[in-house]
């Protein structure tokens, strides 16, 4: 039986940790209202100024459009490539395991300015320096473990004797594949291809070393208006960027439920 006084500290620490973690959100989001011409918190006032002012805001809406086309790259990218070796990974034995497993492991122990560097001189040595694509290129690759996590907690949950019944009624592998093993795992692709998504959204240092002026995406764009002035309207951005991504997890849950990304992690 657990004691009164560990189930005090218990609350109390998932209590710290949610007011923690909620903190900022919550200065952001009230920052977005402000009336005032500062950022400030608590806000001066409260108007949806700054919120009109993204709307309308040209090199806003530009750099979305681009941080969306980023985005789509990197799951047309690591959808596919992410859904294969996820699924290679959960049902056959590899010789390389081990070092597919190193792989994986690459987004938390290698810093990500060393990858961006490596991606920025690649593909300026191929003149691809300024476009979009690299872009997305470059998040697929580096946020790829991800979705390879996501797709072998489904995949590991596949009975075998559902591939085999359909082989033994005829089904070639390509067939089996298409409509016993792909619908089974799609939890784990929806989990990661949302993922990928969000991510590729929110990528700066990958996108600061390969754009360039005239091709910035949305973090790049408001880490330029920063080093001036932090105004209210970055707030609001912010703000847009924190919806999205509960929307995300809302429509995630929803479809899915939250436990197949959980199982990936």
């Amino acid at each position: 039986m657990i004691s009164a006084s560990q189930r005090f500290w218990f609350w109390a620490i998932v209590w710290v940790s949610v007011v923690t973690l909620s903190a900022p959100t919550v200065v952001v989001l009230g920052a977005s209202f402000t009336a005032g011409n500062i950022i400030a918190f608590p806000p001066e006032g409260l108007s949806l100024r700054w919120y009109e002012k993204i709307a309308l805001a040209r090199d806003l809406q530009q750099a979305f459009l681009r941080s969306l086309i980023v985005s789509s790259i990197c799951m047309l990218i690591a959808v596919p490539a992410g859904t294969l070796a996820g699924i290679a990974l959960a049902r056959y034995q590899l010789r390389c395991f081990n070092g597919v497993q190193m792989y994986l492991l690459l987004p938390f122990t290698i810093p990500l300015i060393g990858s961006g560097i490596g991606l920025m001189m690649m593909f300026g040595r191929l003149g691809a320096l300024g476009s979009l694509w690299p872009v997305g290129f470059a998040c697929a690759v580096i946020n790829l473990p991800f979705i390879i996590w996501s797709v072998s907690a489904s995949a590991a949950q596949l009975d075998p004797d559902l591939e085999h019944a359909a082989a033994n009624c005829g089904a070639g592998r390509v067939q089996t594949f298409l409509y016993v093993t792909l619908p089974a795992v799609m939890p784990g692709v929806i989990t990661g291809s949302l993922l990928m998504f969000i991510l590729a959204m929110n990528e700066f240092l990958v996108s600061l070393l390969l754009v360039d002026a005239r091709t910035v995406t949305l973090p790049v764009q408001i880490y330029n208006s920063i080093r001036s002035i932090i105004t209210p309207d970055l707030a609001a951005v912010s703000v847009v960027f924190i919806v999205m991504a509960a929307l995300a997890i809302a429509f995630l849950d929803r479809l899915v439920g939250l436990e197949i990304f959980l199982k990936s992690k």
